[in-house]
């Protein structure tokens, strides 16, 4: 068992809590929260996982993801469905935990409190 990376997890239903949850740096696991094939956006120091088919499947949009994706810094022309998962981008392009500033930003966006 690899050893388990802090996410951001924000599901694209707005019924559905946001949440900070460790997973395992692992393709598989990554697919399965996302749905699908990955793609991802990269930001400053860290990078948002996506499924790479929402528009075809279709998957319903995530405004809060695309929000967050935005107020981060990361330039965006199309819009943001499914579940995102946040990770961290570590120098090697390795996942490392998600960055503390993201969670803070996701705190007052959302105006919720995130336990890491």
């Amino acid at each position: 068992m690899q050893q388990l990376i802090t996410s951001l997890i924000i599901p694209a239903s707005i019924s559905e809590c946001i949440r900070v949850a460790g997973i395992e740096p692992v393709m598989t696991i990554q697919q399965s929260l996302v749905g699908g094939n990955v793609e991802a956006i990269t930001g400053q120091g860290w990078h948002v996982l996506l499924n790479d088919e929402a528009i075809h499947i279709p998957l319903p949009p995530n405004p809060r993801a695309e929000v967050l994706i935005r107020e981060a810094g990361a330039p965006m022309e199309n819009t943001v469905s499914g579940t995102a998962v946040f990770l961290g981008h570590g120098t090697s392009g390795s996942d490392e935990d998600v960055p503390r500033h993201l969670l803070s930003l996701a705190e007052r966006l959302f105006e919720t409190r995130l336990a890491a």
